[in-house]
């Protein structure tokens, strides 16, 4: 009589316990939908355990079971003092996904900065899909296209010629009203001043190049960019202002200007000519050399050489960027470093903020400064 009272009341139990069991999982189901509903809402923050409790009419054992399971998923965020947000995540895994365009996945900065980006967002459960548009503004609006019809969770972007007139700001303008966050790496469309944007301070490193070449008794100097892209435009500019700032500002005929189609030809055919015709027209009196990039300065030391001109005997040769080709030429280039592990770790964060209605704010990484032979002081 005893034990068959015992086994009632275990069995009794026994159901409880499953009852219980059964009740958060079916409040986390519940919390899911509403955390679906909200997020197409902008709202990431869910209710209080006393709010959860009165709303659902459940116990407060249950809410925490339920939000417990919710975090274990990937859904939601604890913030201590604060509450539960909701992460961006989607239960399912479909959803979740990072689109990024970059120009060419091919070139030398991007193996690193593309892979720290997918580990830290992955770190958060995002998956990372990678397109190249080959700096192609018709390419960039195929992909668009085909990312506004499986719409992503982000958008990490590299412009297409941002310099110039883009007719595919309409693309974005429809993610922003779809509320699906926006990073624009390295440069951005003036068009869209509401982005935020990941990029070197390139207006300081062209002023800070400037700086110091005046330091190693420099006052003539050429420059070469590229002027379609933001980067060289700014660039310019921050050279320009150093050197008028100076007293020695650089007039027109020394500032020499190339297109992505030109850089293209240098790069598929090594096609230098338009390095030769700067060599002739902008270079003459000058004694040192400010170049976009090192895969400019590269081929330009290349094309000095043919001339009959030595680096840094006859003319200082320095640049943006410190890839691989800084140290690969034979005479190793002076050169301002990017930070891309510096530039995928601001960028991840960016979009993890967006992605939880978190501020996000534009930033400039600063350069550092990377002297070697291509540079030499001019004695008088």
């Amino acid at each position: 009589m005893y034990r068959s009272h015992k086994l009632e009341i275990a069995g009794v139990n026994m159901k409880g316990i499953r009852h219980m069991a059964a009740k958060y999982k079916q409040l986390a189901a519940r919390l899911t939908d509403l955390i679906s509903t909200n997020l197409q809402n902008g709202i990431h923050k869910l209710p209080t355990e006393a709010e959860l409790c009165r709303q659902y009419q459940v116990s407060r054992q249950t809410v925490r079971q339920a939000l417990s399971l919710l975090n274990a998923q990937g859904l939601i965020t604890t913030r201590q003092g604060s509450g539960s947000y909701a992460t961006g995540l989607s239960e399912d895994g479909f959803g979740n996904t990072i689109a990024l365009l970059i120009r060419n996945e091919q070139e030398h900065i991007y193996p690193e900065l593309v892979n720290d980006i997918r580990t830290l967002l992955a770190d958060k459960g995002y998956t990372l899909s990678v397109y190249s548009t080959k700096d192609q503004v018709s390419r960039e609006r195929e992909i668009l296209e085909k990312l506004l019809q499986d719409t992503p969770r982000g958008i990490i972007a590299e412009p297409c010629k941002s310099a110039l007139p883009n007719p595919n700001l309409n693309c974005y303008e429809k993610f922003r009203k779809l509320e699906r966050p926006l990073v624009f790496l390295h440069s951005s469309y003036t068009a869209l001043p509401w982005a935020v944007c990941i990029k070197n301070d390139d207006y300081s490193g062209g002023y800070l190049l400037g700086q110091h070449l005046s330091a190693r008794g420099h006052t003539r100097v050429a420059g070469l960019f590229k002027i379609d892209d933001m980067r060289g435009v700014e660039r310019y500019h921050g050279f320009q202002s150093f050197m008028r700032d100076s007293g020695h500002m650089v007039p027109d005929c020394h500032i020499g200007w190339y297109t992505s189609a030109e850089l293209n030809r240098l790069e598929d055919k090594q096609d230098t000519r338009f390095l030769s015709e700067f060599i002739h027209r902008q270079l003459p009196d000058c004694s040192a050399l400010i170049c976009q990039n090192d895969e400019i300065a590269y081929w330009m030391i290349k094309e000095l050489s043919y001339a009959g001109l030595e680096v840094p005997q006859d003319i200082t040769v320095v640049c943006f960027a410190d890839s691989y080709l800084s140290e690969l030429s034979h005479v190793r280039i002076t050169t301002l470093a990017h930070k891309p592990h510096e530039t995928a770790r601001r960028t991840a964060d960016c979009m993890l903020r967006s992605l939880q209605r978190l501020p996000a704010v534009s930033q400039e990484i600063p350069w550092e400064l990377i002297v070697r032979e291509s540079d030499a002081a001019l004695h008088s």
